[in-house]
Formats: C-alpha cells, structure tokens, sequence
C-alpha cells in the first residue's frame, strides 16, 4: 500500500511538473508579443538563475566540486540546452503550441534510440520497430509537403535533437553531482547565450504584464523541476515516466482557450503514435529494467 501510495504521488508530482512547463511555454508565448525574443529569454533566464541560488542556499549544499569529466559533461549539457531552447522558442513563437508539444513527445523514443547508438545501451527489436513507428507520427505532425506544413516543424525537430543531446550528457554524469548545479550552470548558460544574442538588438521598456507573464515562466520552470526531482525520487521511474506525457493534454487545453488554435486531424493521429510508441517504449524499459532518460530543468 505503501509503495501504490508513493507511486501516486510521485505521478502526481510528474504531472505538476509538465504542467508547469508546458505553462511556462504559454506564458513566453504570450510575452513574445511585446518582448523581443533575446530579450525575453535573457530576463526570464535572469529570473530563473536567481530563483536556483536561493534554492541551492536553501537546501544548503550546493557545491561547484565536480571532475573534470563531470565539468566536460556538464558544459555539453548547457551547450545543447541552449541550443535547444533557442530552436525551440523560434518554433514556439511562431507554430502553434499543441503542434510543438506534441513533436516533443518524440524525445524519449529520441534518446532510448541515440542511447543504443551512442553509449551501446541494450535495445530490443520491440523498441527499435516502436521508435521507428514514432517517427512516422512526427512525419503525420510535420505534414512536409502539405498545406499544413511549417518550416517552424523543422527547429521543433531541431529542439529535440539538441535535447536528446543534453539528456545524453545527464546520462552520463557521475551520481554524486547536485542536479542543482547542472541545472544552474544550464540557467547561467542559455542567459549568457541571450545576452549574446541579443547584442546588437533594440531591448524595450517592457510592461508590468509582460514582466509579470515572464516571472510566472520563470517560477513554472522552477516549480516544474523541483516537481520532477520529487517525482523522481518518492516513485518507481517506470511508473512515473510515463505522466510525463499529460503536458501534451495541457498544451491543447491552453492552445485552445488562450491562443484560439487547434491542431488538425493528421496532426491529432501523429501524436497518439508519438505517445503510442512512446509509452511502449518505456514499458519495455520497466520490464528489461532499463533506466529511462532523466528529466532534467528545461531552460526553454
């Protein structure tokens, strides 16, 4: 009874924590309106490198003591993060949000897929035939060649390559480093990268909305971690993993009250494949006892 009761909660938390993000999605999505894209990333990433000093203090031992491997790592890490959530906020500001979440459901059929090719995980035919039908659903979501098509679907694609780095490089971090500090060095990362970024573009005065839409983000994506980290450790990660998957749900509740747009039929069927395959493939990781891809902080 005791471990069902862990479980639930720990689906619970998972299920906050894709909340979260996917609002975080919105609210930037929202501001980008008003705020240049740079900009926006640049102050938000500010917000939240602030908010994850406060919680390493808080929870009093945050270190940056790592090896010199573990530093390789992590610095890939906050490269594809960056990466990523440059392709990704392209995308979002421009596509509708349903249609990028659900090409983002491909992730961990992505990583288990890059995993066996990369770092020689074991993956049986059962996963490697369902990855393979996964990528005809981002196919039917992409729609190339079609009305439906937007060139946007391609940094989306772009935003899962990069991320599948990312959680590549997790994988291989040596246990003993905080995730508090792999998740700052991402934050101070992706800011810096804006900054850069955004050089040589006009910033504006923005309003007292769209600073506040740009907190809120910020504390989503730390509510949103902090969420997946208690997941994470009060569950069974194959029972957990898959609540992951309730952001897609949220993305087209919020699609279509705060944005108007809804995602046509093809799309609709290439993401029930998506998740389809998805969830078979982290059924068979719980059953081979295979560890899935570890949720990291999602600076995008």
């Amino acid at each position: 009874m005791n471990a069902l009761s862990d479980n639930m909660r720990a689906a619970l938390l998972m299920t906050l924590s894709m909340s979260a993000f996917t609002v975080n999605d919105a609210l930037m999505k929202a501001a980008s309106d008003e705020v240049p894209f740079f900009q926006s990333i640049a102050l938000r990433g500010m917000m939240i490198t602030v908010i994850l000093i406060g919680v390493a203090f808080i929870w009093g031992n945050f270190t940056l003591r790592a090896a010199k491997r573990d530093w390789g790592l992590i610095i890939l890490r906050t490269a594809a993060e960056a990466i990523g959530t440059i392709f990704f906020l392209t995308a979002l500001f421009k596509m509708p949000l349903a249609n990028l979440s659900a090409i983002l459901q491909a992730l961990p059929l992505t990583v288990t897929l890059a995993a066996a090719i990369f770092l020689r995980e074991a993956v049986g035919w059962r996963r490697l035939v369902a990855i393979m039908i996964g990528f005809v659903g981002v196919i039917l979501i992409v729609q190339p060649g079609t009305d439906g098509f937007s060139i946007y679907s391609v940094f989306g694609i772009a935003a899962v390559i990069a991320v599948t780095v990312r959680d590549l490089a997790a994988r291989k971090l040596n246990v003993t480093v905080p995730s508090i500090l792999v998740a700052l060095a991402a934050a101070v990362g992706v800011t810096a990268v804006a900054l850069v970024g955004g050089a040589n573009t006009l910033w504006v005065m923005p309003s007292l909305k769209a600073v506040l839409q740009m907190a809120a983000a910020a504390g989503c994506l730390a509510a949103g971690y902090l969420a997946a980290i208690s997941a994470m450790r009060s569950g069974e990660i194959g029972f957990v993993a898959p609540f992951r998957y309730s952001s897609l749900l949220v993305a087209l509740f919020l699609g279509l009250v705060f944005f108007g747009e809804w995602p046509n039929a093809l799309t609709i069927i290439g993401a029930l494949i998506v998740v389809g395959t998805g969830l078979f493939t982290l059924y068979r990781e719980r059953k081979r006892r295979v560890r899935p891809a570890p949720i990291g902080l999602r600076i995008r």
